[in-house]
């Protein structure tokens, strides 16, 4: 089996997009976490260093990374090979912005692409939503799929991970606005009812359908009037300091949409254009800055290509 040493990335995402929760997600430009992987010098995959640590394990069984990794050299019967990896956790955890599955994906895209790429995509997907799952505990790939594949995702059915795709509209940017306060998927879940009432559910499916629609359509007056959540963010936003005053400072300065970035503190507005991003970008900054908070603003373009090996 050829080896290649490399360097790999994965980019952050943002899941749920307002109206597809556990469903919907699209990729970031530039912020994500690398994976740098060689040949090792003992048997079995080592964790060798990790830049920006923080809390994270060097045990491949107990960091997501290392995780998913092991999760592809067991579907090739690879177990006992000797491979090294470096981990570069560019991203803060607990942000909303897939941070774990940054590292997941990275982890096991960095096998596939050392290994001169035995597998399919599919395969790498299915990999790295086990370690997303031993991060928050639940399975679903909203994060996983955009950072793999890039651009906007949207998964039919998590359980058998069958993922579509969509086209983005050009010009489409997203402003991602990071309030520093730390919320845990696993936290930001467990508040969520298991109900959901009729009328909700309808008004929200047409949503979600609008959304899919008005990218195929590149409809930018049909993908503002769909990107309404009436579901999760209204029992989630408590957990975020200031988030309706954001939220209302976004749109008025031509936001197409705004609501909670995955399992939140960071929220997310989608803009037609990089002047409207760049307006809602200062808005952030000067309203976290009136508050006495602290923010960080990220200004991107969707990234419609995915992990990548440098």
């Amino acid at each position: 089996m050829k080896k290649i040493p490399c360097k790999c990335f994965a980019p952050a995402s943002v899941a749920n997009v307002a109206v597809g929760y556990d469903v919907l997600g699209f990729a970031l430009e530039e912020l994500g976490d690398e994976i740098i992987i060689r040949e090792g010098k003992e048997k079995g995959l080592k964790i060798k260093t990790i830049r920006n640590r923080g809390k994270l394990s060097y045990d491949p069984l107990k960091n997501v990374a290392g995780f998913a990794a092991l999760k592809m050299m067991e579907h090739l019967d690879i177990v006992d090979m000797p491979i090294e990896i470096d981990l570069n956790k560019n991203m803060p955890i607990g942000t909303g912005m897939g941070s774990s599955a940054a590292s997941a994906v990275a982890g096991a895209f960095a096998v596939n692409a050392f290994l001169d790429w035995p597998c399919k995509m599919h395969e790498v997907l299915k990999c790295a939503t086990m370690g997303e799952q031993l991060a928050d505990g639940s399975w679903h790939a909203d994060n996983v799929a955009p950072s793999l594949y890039g651009g906007f995702v949207l998964i039919r059915d998590n359980e058998t991970l069958d993922v579509i795709g969509l086209p983005t509209i050009e010009g489409l940017r997203a402003v991602v606005i990071y309030p520093h306060v730390k919320v845990l998927t696993k936290d930001s879940r467990n508040i969520l009812s298991n109900k959901v009432d009729l009328q909700s559910h309808i008004k929200q499916s047409g949503n979600l359908a609008a959304f899919v629609a008005a990218m195929y359509k590149s409809d930018i007056e049909l993908l503002g009037r769909a990107l309404e959540d009436i579901i999760i963010e209204p029992q989630r936003a408590a957990l975020i300091p200031h988030f309706y005053q954001m939220k209302e400072a976004a749109l008025s300065a031509g936001a197409l949409g705004f609501s909670i970035s995955g399992a939140g503190p960071s929220m997310f507005a989608l803009c037609a254009n990089s002047v409207i991003a760049d307006n809602i970008e200062d808005a952030a900054k000067k309203l976290y800055k009136e508050e006495g908070k602290e923010v960080t603003v990220y200004n991107s373009k969707i990234n419609l290509e995915g992990a990548k090996k440098y």
